[in-house]
């Protein structure tokens, strides 16, 4: 079928985020497009990937992609990271699966407010640590609490799998500077972030606007990552170093593919997401599907768009079509 003549999919044929694969990790193959589907060719074959199963395609080394696959991808909503060696660094572009700005709004909204900016980095703390109560703590005290947590988080893994640890240890570029276990957390990480990403993106937020990172395009995205850094990161890497300290990069990656995909993370991380931005209630209010514009109005409903407004006299109907 000509990438041309296919039609975009609705936002009611897409597959739901919390529904897809977490990722797919892909290097040195050539990645294109047929039908409805990608494919990945290199020396041994051609594998088909259904594109609008994918949270997000990580692109290895040696990857080159064309732009049919890209405009296919981007047609499924799947967000598509270009990995660094050893997938230390990327870059990363998608499309939203909703066709609704109720969440970029309400994230814009809270954001903008100091108050609520701040009860929304207390309720992430929550998410994070629930035995714990950050009501009434400054920013700099949850920093502190939460610095706390993660020490103590490293140490408990290093006793539970005999790993010995001796700090966190990242050299920007540098991937091999670090130990094992140093390793698996900053290939966790970057997974983690790609995964956020494409998580983000699907539901129409921006990544940029963060509540308790700021000051980069991805803060929201570092935000949503750090949710899970307790839970699933930081354990998968030490598991993956107390197995072999050999080629701990990409046993990290498929070892937390594995683990999101296990425990439905995809499904929590829109739950959460969600939980966060919203009123109580309001998530169910929210329809994801409706490919739907209006204009803004200064009191009650919002007004049809595509009409035109304006009255100058010469016509009867000034609610005709605008274009």
């Amino acid at each position: 079928m000509s990438i041309s003549k296919r039609g975009a999919s609705s936002p009611r044929e897409l597959t739901r985020v919390g529904d897809r694969l977490s990722f797919v990790y892909l290097e040195r193959c050539t990645v294109h497009q047929e039908a409805n589907a990608i494919t990945a060719e290199d020396a041994e074959g051609i594998r088909h990937i259904p594109s609008a199963t994918i949270g997000t395609l990580l692109l290895g080394p040696g990857t080159r992609v064309t732009h049919q696959a890209m405009s296919v991808l981007g047609e499924s909503g799947a967000g598509v990271v270009w990995v660094g060696e050893h997938g230390v660094r990327y870059y990363s572009g998608g499309r939203a699966l909703t066709r609704s700005s109720a969440l970029v709004e309400a994230q814009a909204t809270a954001w903008a407010n100091r108050k609520t900016r701040l009860e929304v980095a207390r309720a992430m703390y929550r998410l994070r640590f629930p035995d714990e109560d950050p009501s009434g703590c400054t920013r700099r005290e949850i920093l502190g609490k939460e610095g706390d947590r993660v020490k103590r988080c490293y140490r408990k893994e290093s006793a539970r799998t005999g790993v010995p640890w001796r700090g966190r240890q990242y050299v920007p570029g540098d991937f091999t500077a670090g130990d094992p276990p140093n390793q698996g957390i900053t290939a966790a990480a970057q997974c983690m972030y790609g995964v956020a990403h494409a998580v983000v993106a699907a539901l129409g937020c921006t990544p940029g606007l963060g509540f308790v990172h700021s000051g980069h395009d991805l803060s929201f995205v570092m935000d949503i990552a750090d949710l899970y850094k307790t839970s699933v990161g930081i354990p998968v890497a030490f598991d993956v170093a107390a197995e072999s300290p050999e080629d701990v990069g990409s046993r990290t990656r498929r070892a937390i593919r594995d683990r999101i995909n296990e425990t439905g993370l995809l499904g929590q991380c829109v739950r959460d997401i969600k939980w966060l931005l919203l009123p109580e209630g309001a998530d169910i209010l929210v329809d994801d599907t409706a490919d739907r514009v209006s204009l803004r109005s200064d009191r009650g409903p919002d007004l049809e768009s595509g009409r035109n407004y304006g009255s100058d006299g010469e016509s009867d109907a000034p609610w005709e079509v605008i274009w």
